[in-house]
């Protein structure tokens, strides 16, 4: 039986190459000023998208609490990533399933596209993982 969330297969360098274009092109000319840095990286059969943001002004007592320089937090914070989603690709361009990381379980959950497909585009993926997005 399929399972849209489990297997796959190993995305080849060139699709890597043109899938990091799309997403990147994508994320650029719909969500610009929205993220400082976009990350694409690619493992096996997934692709993981991640997104740097410039963080909130610190209150003095945040400050205090957390024991850092206004520097060190924002240093901190400009260099976390926000885990979009993560990808995972199927044989044929077009078929990708999408999973969250859920920061609470700290690990990726299966999504459905708002389609209700399991299946979708890269730009799909990242317009749905767009409301981590400011």
């Amino acid at each position: 039986m399929f399972s849209p969330h489990t297997g796959g297969t190993l995305i080849p360098p060139p699709l890597r190459e043109e899938t990091r274009r799309r997403i990147l092109a994508h994320a650029d000319a719909n969500y610009a000023g929205r993220f400082s840095r976009i990350t694409v990286r690619f493992r096996g059969a997934f692709c993981y998208i991640d997104a740097y943001c410039e963080p909130d002004r610190p209150t003095k007592a945040l400050l205090r609490a957390r024991g850092e320089t206004e520097r060190q937090y924002y240093q901190r914070l400009r260099e976390s990533p926000i885990h979009l989603c993560r990808l995972r690709y199927f044989a044929g361009r077009q078929r990708w399933t999408v999973a969250f990381y859920t920061y609470s379980h700290e690990r990726y959950e299966a999504a459905v596209f708002p389609t209700g497909d399991f299946h979708g585009t890269p730009e799909d993926a990242f317009d749905l993982a767009a409301i981590y997005l400011r």
